[in-house]
């Protein structure tokens, strides 16, 4: 028997199957077409079966389709290398792939603690990271992530380090309002920078973790922290790069650059896992030296496939030449219009980024039974806690998205 993730085998049903997809819609077996509302999982962002990536996987396996990175290279790996040196923040000019955005923030976190002992640091060995904040579901990404429904059970051999809040008052908050997070994180880093390796946050929104969005004056600041106290930024972009906030990259918002990025999900528009930690020069060169000991002794099997490689190098191009950052524009002008009509005393809140839109309940239980109705509406949307949100593939046409959000709307009526 299959085995699902985040589920309660004794208590799950028979799964709706799907057999087909093309653009936007899934089609299931039972007959039933649906919207896609949030990229199965926020990756699949031309949507699916799209013609150009299917030709350039195809041309790709005709060649072969994997080879070890381990001693040999091969052209794919080359190009998507540097591709993403050249459209991520300027400085971030090395590249490691891995197969997972869960295994890409173990490398970032691997070689945030390998730097300072490469430097000869002793002791820089804890991690900072945010209330809410979800990094994944290997051991040390459940570590520098804010304990939850993902990690509870493991609580007990979870050996967390520091977390601090995230600012108050959302995007554009004021800066008064963001300051006492700051002076929060100034205060941790005054008393334990000597051994902190890392501050480790999800840039502009936190996804899996209830999708708080806060204000890029508290990335400034944590970038001019982080440097004054010796310690290193990491952004995990795994949920939040290749357009989704409405920025290339989050980083963007605060126009600063981490130590250290990881990016995954809509690297390959979902056609397969993959995920790439980006590094500045100063990170690399320190693992630069005569021996192993230096090394950053780390290789995922199929890191850097070149299947992998080839259709998210396609992808980028897709994303650049039909210029993905004005269609998000749009989305998010859709967005906003039409939640402007929601409204229901049970909503605690309504937050847009991008192409993300969040609607926030005063109770979970408001969002029972919710998925199956939007299912028999056509719509495939898939809360988690008390957030109902969308994040659609990036093709999504207007009449479209309208159609998700009517979904939307119609469970806010009835349940009001």
């Amino acid at each position: 028997m299959l085995w699902y993730p985040y589920t309660q085998m004794k208590h799950a049903n028979r799964l709706p199957k799907m057999v087909a997809g093309h653009g936007v819609m899934m089609e299931l077996e039972d007959g039933r077409k649906l919207i896609d509302g949030i990229s199965s999982w926020w990756s699949v962002i031309h949507g699916y079966n799209h013609p150009v990536l299917n030709t350039a996987l195809a041309e790709q396996a005709g060649k072969f389709a994997h080879v070890m990175l381990g001693g040999l290279t091969h052209e794919p790996a080359l190009q998507l290398a540097e591709a993403l040196v050249r459209i991520t923040p300027a400085g971030l000019n090395h590249v490691f792939f891995s197969d997972s955005g869960s295994i890409g923030v173990e490398v970032a976190l691997k070689t945030a603690i390998q730097y300072w002992k490469n430097l000869g640091y002793q002791g820089k060995t804890k991690i900072v990271s945010l209330k809410n904040g979800y990094h994944g579901d290997t051991f040390k990404a459940m570590e520098v992530s804010d304990d939850s429904d993902f990690s509870h059970a493991f609580a007990d051999v979870l050996h967390r380090d520091f977390i601090v809040e995230i600012p108050e008052g959302g995007f554009d908050a004021p800066a008064d309002l963001v300051q006492p997070a700051i002076d929060q994180l100034e205060h941790l880093l005054i008393s334990n920078s000597e051994n902190i390796a890392a501050f480790i946050v999800e840039p502009i929104v936190q996804c899996a973790g209830g999708f708080h969005i806060y204000s890029p004056l508290y990335l400034r600041a944590a970038r001019e922290l982080c440097n004054k106290y010796n310690v290193l930024l990491i952004f995990d972009e795994v949920a939040t790069g290749f357009g989704r906030t409405g920025k290339l990259f989050a980083a963007e918002h605060a126009g600063v650059t981490p130590d250290i990025m990881v990016v995954g999900k809509a690297l390959t528009a979902g056609y397969m896992g993959h995920a790439a930690t980006l590094s500045t020069d100063a990170v690399y060169h320190s693992f630069l030296g005569e021996s192993y000991e230096k090394a950053l002794m780390h290789g995922p099997t199929f890191m850097a496939n070149a299947l992998t490689c080839t259709v998210a190098l396609k992808s980028i191009e897709l994303f650049e030449q039909e210029d993905y950052l004005s269609k998000i524009k749009q989305i998010n002008t859709i967005i906003n219009q039409e939640f402007d009509t929601i409204n229901s005393p049970f909503i605690a809140d309504k937050r847009s980024i991008g192409a993300i839109g969040v609607i926030e309940f005063k109770d979970a239980a408001m969002l029972n039974g919710f998925k199956a109705f939007a299912m028999d509406k056509g719509v495939w949307l898939r809360p988690i806690g008390n957030v109902l949100y969308l994040m659609p593939p990036y093709i999504i046409q207007a009449d479209e998205l309208k159609s998700i959000i009517n979904v939307m709307q119609k469970w806010v009526d009835q349940s009001t």
